[in-house]
């Protein structure tokens, strides 16, 4: 009897193939990938163990190859299918490659090496370079290929995420138009003084407060944060009852607006959607989906502009700035990186009497955060505008950052700071001010009389002051306070002042009492 060999029809053999592929775990065909902060003309950290990682089958082995070394280094993907490779940066420099293989081979083009910054806050760092004063010469003239710019795509996240969405690309005048106007002067300034590529990774969202970019267990760390997390709840257990009656809001809201157009009025404001999931307001909500996907990312330090939204809680800013800052720290694993913020602007009217400010009170709290090692403020209460929380001049914003970064980081011999108040002592009815950061001496900006200066005797009752510089001193006074007691400078939300050191560089507002203030209670 004659046996005939059999043949499995090519069409049933696929059908069987893609059967099976069905049935099998998709991890089991993935190829290598990798986050959005790594890839093609990224700028990694110089001089560092700088870490890649990605993603692949559990027990696949990547390996990675760099062109500015002979040599390559593999790892193998853990039970998650998370890998993690560090290499070796060399100084500053590039263009270069890297090639990653596993089941796949990723090879990514035109990485430079410098020094990389991550630039975060609400919405004046967020603000455009297109928004910002003299912008149509700014970025026709952000030329700069050797500035690397990242910004993470605004999201909100219950827990910490594994990715973000975005994009590294060369700075030139049709990417640098959206980008951050402060991170990119920043970065101008470090490139043009340093002579090195610049990384800035921009991961901001306007009128967030600081604890939306706090860790959870930073948050839950300190009983002082727990009307925080308790107003959220709450808001959580609301929300769908808060969504009803503002989806009834945003109705009439249409209406007014439609009416109003067409009676050629100004719309009224749109309403406020409701905290509550999803809400970029939620603790710790923006370093979940915006934060931790950039680390273990290896960076030179941050730089930081917020404020505004916690300035009703500015008591509260004293622990909860400095707990947001180590909180970063202790995450990313690269020690006490420095951290650079700005001190927030003159806004809003002036007054013609001395008289509290809720402003002030978050300015002094950002000053005391300065106790922290490795941080920098840049004092900016002389360039903000009185009508609008966005002051155009973002360009000294980035520059008095950059003098900090200059002289701290990098070890340039530039001054860095105006001058700070360091002590006080009463003298023959006078309360004599000394101050750190005086470099070559105090000056009234404009010319005398010194301005901004209050004065108060036991009271508390605070008057116009006169002011004298005398060597490194000013000299406080007031016919109207026999026997004075505490002396407050340019305490306003919008102080009229005029101190300078030598350098152009202004004095900080501060207040020599701790008498409670507007926001002592407010949590």
């Amino acid at each position: 009897m004659q046996h005939h060999r059999t043949t499995l029809n090519p069409l049933i053999f696929a059908l069987v193939t893609f059967l099976l592929g069905l049935l099998l775990p998709a991890a089991s065909w993935a190829d290598i990938r990798l986050p959005a902060i790594v890839g093609d003309n990224m700028m990694l950290q110089a001089g560092e163990e700088a870490p890649l990682w990605g993603w692949a089958d559990p027990g696949e082995t990547v390996y990675l190859s760099v062109s500015w070394h002979r040599m390559e280094r593999r790892t193998t993907a853990d039970a998650d299918g998370k890998w993690t490779i560090s290499v070796k940066t060399p100084p500053a420099g590039g263009p270069y490659e890297i090639t990653l293989k596993g089941k796949n081979t990723i090879a990514i083009k035109n990485v430079l090496v410098g020094e990389v910054w991550v630039c975060s806050g609400q919405s004046n760092m967020q603000w455009s370079v297109q928004n910002s004063a003299n912008s149509e010469q700014e970025i026709a003239a952000a030329k700069y290929p050797k500035i690397r710019l990242f910004s993470v795509a605004r999201k909100v996240a219950d827990t910490p995420q594994a990715d973000c969405d975005g994009t590294w690309a060369e700075c030139s005048p049709e990417t640098v138009p959206g980008f951050s106007a402060v991170a990119y002067f920043f970065g101008r300034q470090l490139h043009e003084e340093l002579k090195t590529p610049i990384g800035l990774i921009h991961t901001s969202w306007g009128g967030t407060p600081a604890e939306a970019w706090t860790t959870s267990a930073m948050m839950k760390s300190d009983p002082d944060f727990k009307p925080i997390l308790d107003r959220y709840a709450d808001a959580v257990a609301n929300y769908p009852q808060a969504l009803v009656k503002f989806k009834e809001r945003l109705e009439q809201w249409q209406k007014a607006s439609e009416q109003a157009k067409a009676e050629g009025k100004r719309a009224p404001g749109r309403p406020y959607a409701p905290l509550g999931p999803g809400h970029p307001h939620s603790p710790s909500g923006l370093y979940n989906a915006m934060i931790a996907p950039l680390i273990p990312y290896a960076i030179q330090g941050a730089i930081w502009y917020q404020g505004e939204s916690n300035a009703g809680r500015a008591y509260q800013y004293r622990k909860l700035f400095p707990a947001m800052i180590e909180s970063w720290r202790k995450t990313w694993g690269q020690g006490q990186f420095p951290f650079l913020f700005v001190q927030l602007a003159n806004f809003m009217q002036t007054k013609d009497e001395p008289s509290d400010s809720a402003w002030a009170e978050l300015r002094e709290a950002q000053t005391m955060t300065l106790d922290l090692p490795n941080t920098g403020m840049a004092v900016i209460i002389d360039i903000g505008e009185a009508d609008d929380i966005h002051p155009k001049n973002k360009q000294d914003v980035g520059k008095r950052l950059a003098l900090w970064a200059l002289a701290k980081t990098y070890g340039h011999d530039v001054v860095w700071s105006g001058p700070l108040y360091k002590s006080m002592e009463t003298k023959d009815g006078k309360i004599v001010l000394r101050f750190d950061h005086v470099d070559g001496g105090l000056v009234a900006q404009g010319g005398n009389p010194v301005k901004g200066f209050a004065l108060s005797g036991a009271d508390k009752k605070f008057v116009w002051a006169e002011a004298e510089i005398e060597g490194d001193t000013v000299l406080v006074s007031s016919e109207a306070v026999a026997a004075p007691v505490a002396v407050r400078y340019a305490w306003a939300d919008n102080p009229v002042c005029n101190l300078y050191n030598q350098a152009g560089l202004p004095a900080s507002p501060f207040r020599t009492d701790d008498w409670p203030g507007l926001t002592i209670n407010n949590k």
